[in-house]
């Protein structure tokens, strides 16, 4: 089989750019449930070019978890060069929840069939690591608590979300406020530990 020409390639690397946009602003204005069809009536194409980039909703889902994840993971990767630990850490926390500020239905999408996608259970999993990364620099200064760790602030940034949503029609920078709370929560040193020990996030191939 002869390989595509490249403007064949161009305008497919272009139809799914588009479908991933449009897509990611419907999930993130009507919820997951919107069907196929709307987000290729949005996008201006057939559902068949949706469906020959994302063969079922849950491959399309996928897809837009891992451009969020992959967001996430690159600025935490840049704020490892940060000579300021705790500065790093910060925009790192405020960055992540920006994300799930802007995209709702990424909270949505966690534990949903998606999930099964090997490639989004490695994608959260390293978002843990480089998490754990910016954590450590600032465990290892004194600037947080002796005990926290990375998966629980990438824990809490979707936490703290979920806790500013009642207000974000109204105030959509409510969150800043339950994220400096959260921040504070992290660096106080008051002698006592947490009364449970850290948790390893599992992620479930087939989510209830």
């Amino acid at each position: 089989m002869s390989a595509k020409p490249p403007s064949t390639r161009s305008d497919a690397v272009r139809n799914r750019k588009l479908l991933l946009d449009v897509a990611a602003r419907t999930f993130a204005e009507r919820g997951v449930e919107v069907s196929i069809g709307e987000i290729a009536q949005r996008a201006g194409v057939g559902k068949g070019t949706v469906f020959r980039h994302f063969p079922t909703k849950e491959d399309l889902l996928a897809a837009i978890m891992l451009d969020l994840l992959d967001e996430l993971i690159g600025a935490a990767t840049g704020l490892l060069a940060d000579d300021d630990p705790v500065r790093a850490l910060r925009a790192f926390m405020t960055a992540g929840v920006e994300a799930f500020v802007r995209d709702r239905a990424f909270c949505d999408v966690i534990g949903r069939p998606s999930l099964q996608s090997q490639e989004v259970r490695d994608a959260i999993h390293r978002l843990c690591e480089v998490a754990e990364g910016l954590t450590a620099r600032a465990r290892e200064q004194g600037a947080v608590r002796p005990d926290v760790t990375g998966t629980d602030v990438a824990l809490m940034l979707s936490g703290i979300q979920h806790t500013a949503a009642p207000l974000l029609d109204a105030d959509p920078q409510a969150w800043r406020r339950y994220l400096e709370l959260t921040f504070d929560g992290m660096t106080a040193v008051t002698g006592r530990p947490l009364p449970h020990p850290p948790g390893r996030l599992t992620l479930e191939e087939n989510p209830s």
